[in-house]
């Protein structure tokens, strides 16, 4: 006979870690583990489309440009719409926020539930074509009115979420997720079309060895930033300069920043003064995310997670990763204020 020694028959997929969670949650009502559950579902869809895409000729542009100004690939629209769809069918949600749409999107009221999620269903779709690494990013919220949703029922605090996480196509379909209880990585096992728990209670290290920014940037970067970044690459102190990697797919970069340590950012600068990425349904998300695993997540002037949203779509300049290299930052910034 076979030996069955390898085949986990206790097995903790991410539905029962959902579940048993909300379980330990006072007053829970099941609603989020629905949510999630759906959520989850559009995951698994969109890695397989992903996986699928020179295939199904889904790559390529579909002609037309998103609410912030960027190209919009065939992959990026069916994605929103399979979010959209899932998410609005798990009667968990009562609004939505997507890079993709301008305004908000309500749910049908047959159909709605006490959940708000913001989310950016492709992020780094302009690697899509070369086959690198790209990911979704979502956050949820409790709506905080009654009567029909407004756009103030999404411009709530990072401090408020619930719930965040996001979803990586790589080598393999990882996923990140916290219910504000510490960060776990989930990864997708084909054969039972589950995701498993790999790593519980994942933590940053408190200093890396890495940094990640796009510095074709250098020209239009504040003098603090390409100050911290000669120090990185030439080190006072004859210790070993930094690497540097980047991506480009947020997703991929922040993952390794979480698995190896160190920084990533995206700042403002003269071309981009009030930053590139968005808060609500990108830095927000990813903030929570970093912050549970131990790290830390800044504008440069503020922590990102009390950042007061004023529009859903608004941009604010992120730096994220390891505490002592965040903080090494922020010295920087300090000196040149």
């Amino acid at each position: 006979m076979s030996d069955q020694s390898a085949f986990d028959t206790d097995v903790w997929t991410l539905t029962r870690f959902v579940i048993e969670t909300g379980r330990q949650a006072k007053g829970a009502t099941g609603e989020l583990t629905q949510l999630l559950t759906a959520m989850l579902t559009a995951i698994k869809a969109i890695s397989s489309a992903v996986r699928k895409a020179g295939l199904a000729h889904l790559q390529g542009l579909a002609g037309s440009v998103n609410v912030t100004g960027d190209d919009v690939k065939k992959l990026d629209v069916l994605s929103n719409t399979l979010v959209i769809n899932m998410l609005q069918a798990s009667y968990g949600t009562c609004c939505m926020v997507s890079e993709e749409n301008k305004d908000l999107i309500i749910t049908p009221k047959d159909k709605r539930g006490k959940y708000v999620v913001c989310f950016d269903p492709l992020d780094g779709s302009s690697n899509i074509d070369c086959l690198a690494s790209i990911g979704t990013i979502f956050a949820i919220y409790k709506r905080t009115s009654e009567g029909e949703p407004t756009d103030e029922d999404a411009l709530q605090q990072g401090n408020n979420m619930v719930c965040a996480g996001y979803a990586l196509y790589g080598s393999a379909t990882l996923v990140a997720l916290s219910t504000g209880a510490g960060l776990n990585f989930f990864m997708l096992d084909p054969a039972i079309g589950e995701f498993i728990l790999i790593e519980r209670n994942v933590r940053i290290k408190q200093k890396g060895k890495i940094y990640s920014l796009n510095e074709g940037y250098a020209k239009y970067f504040h003098p603090s930033i390409n100050e911290y970044l000669k120090h990185k690459k030439y080190p006072e102190d004859g210790s070993s300069p930094y690497g540097a990697r980047y991506v480009g797919s947020m997703v991929s970069d922040v993952h390794r920043t979480i698995a190896y340590g160190g920084i990533f950012m995206y700042p403002a600068n003269e071309k981009s003064p009030k930053g590139k990425l968005r808060l609500l349904y990108e830095c927000n998300p990813i903030a929570f995310l970093i912050e549970q695993a131990g790290g830390l997540a800044t504008t440069g002037t503020q922590r990102i997670l009390d950042v007061q949203p004023e529009a859903l779509h608004q941009r604010v300049p992120f730096v994220v990763g390891s505490p002592d290299d965040v903080n090494e930052y922020l010295s920087f910034v300090k000196k040149f204020s």
